[in-house]
């Protein structure tokens, strides 16, 4: 996610949030606004810096095939929550190519879709580390790769349980992050190429 997010609190029945953030969205266009574990949450447009990331990121991607017949590489696509009325709108996924065919409600679409989600930090990195963590292993997302602009860090989290992943890979500028061929194809990342894409300064490299 991009820039500070903003907390926006709402008390009374979860289909009110809905339509709070659908009044927010039409006031704030260009914002991100989502609802996990009950709270509206407004981040401002992303960064220059985190759009290099991402598109960074969706080079692999596309090369390794993951675009195409079986399964789709997106960004911004909303996503079902299973908790109320919740829904979050992550960075980038990867998605059965049948998505379209599963969508749910508020623009959102089942979990089941989703084979990865993928989160950029910004001054907001606390909702990306906890926050999404709980909620994307509830709704059972498979593969959930946050690239960690604060602490120079890219986290890899597998086989969701219900408050949070099993599995937990972190790696460091001069490594290599694997995903998981479960998403559809082979993939590494390089962690220290995707940091300094984010802006982030000189990253010491390891090793």
């Amino acid at each position: 996610m991009s820039a500070a997010a903003v907390e926006h609190p709402c008390d009374g029945e979860a289909r009110k949030l809905l339509k709070e953030a659908d009044r927010l969205m039409e006031q704030l266009p260009g914002h991100r606004v989502e609802i996990i574990g009950g709270v509206i949450t407004v981040a401002p447009p992303p960064d220059s810096n985190h759009a290099v990331v991402l598109t960074n990121l969706m080079l692999p991607l596309l090369s390794a095939g993951l675009h195409g017949d079986e399964t789709n590489v997106l960004q911004g696509i909303g996503l079902w929550l299973p908790d109320g009325e919740d829904y979050a709108i992550p960075d980038l996924a990867v998605v059965d190519a049948d998505a379209d065919e599963h969508l749910i409600e508020f623009n959102c679409y089942d979990p089941r879709v989703f084979r990865l989600v993928l989160e950029v930090t910004s001054s907001n990195y606390r909702n990306d580390l906890r926050n999404k963590v709980t909620a994307y292993a509830k709704a059972r997302i498979p593969v959930y790769v946050i690239v960690d602009r604060h602490h120079t860090r890219v986290h890899v989290l597998t086989d969701p349980l219900t408050d949070g992943y099993d599995r937990h890979e972190v790696y460091a500028p001069g490594q290599q992050a694997v995903l998981p061929d479960s998403i559809g194809a082979e993939v590494k990342l390089d962690v220290a190429e995707l940091l300094k894409a984010g802006g982030t300064g000189t990253v010491t490299v390891s090793g």
